[in-house]
């Protein structure tokens, strides 16, 4: 069974939003995601400082089976990335709502809204 966890937001794209208090998201790929990609084998992070629009792919995550976009959830700015997830892929097979890809400051907090709660989201990918 696939997790979805309620305390995130998530996209139709499967990246999973953490709103945090000081206006930033933290952001990974779900559980659906990792499945669907299988053993994930490399991750390309986009640079911190990086200006992103919401829906613009910023990353690459490449799987045994396929390389594919991850997308920017958010309209905003790369504040870190979490190279210890790059330098080990696999993590995220193993713990995918432990381990984060990206984190952004909002442009605009408001922004968050059009995401998907947990229920809109298992009920896509069902």
């Amino acid at each position: 069974m696939t997790m979805v966890p309620a305390d995130l937001k998530y996209t139709d794209e499967h990246e999973w939003v953490r709103v945090e208090p000081d206006r930033t998201v933290t952001v990974g790929i779900t559980d659906h995601a990792q499945k669907t990609l299988g053993d994930l084998v490399f991750l390309e992070l986009p640079k911190v400082g990086l200006k992103v629009e919401a829906g613009q792919p910023i990353s690459v995550v490449e799987s045994v089976k396929s390389a594919t976009d991850i997308f920017s959830p958010v309209t905003g700015e790369v504040i870190a990335v979490n190279t210890d997830a790059s330098d080990a892929p696999e993590d995220v097979n193993d713990d995918p709502y432990g381990v984060w890809l990206f984190k952004i400051k909002l442009a605009d907090k408001t922004k968050v809204d059009g995401l998907l709660d947990a229920a809109a989201y298992t009920k896509l990918i069902s």
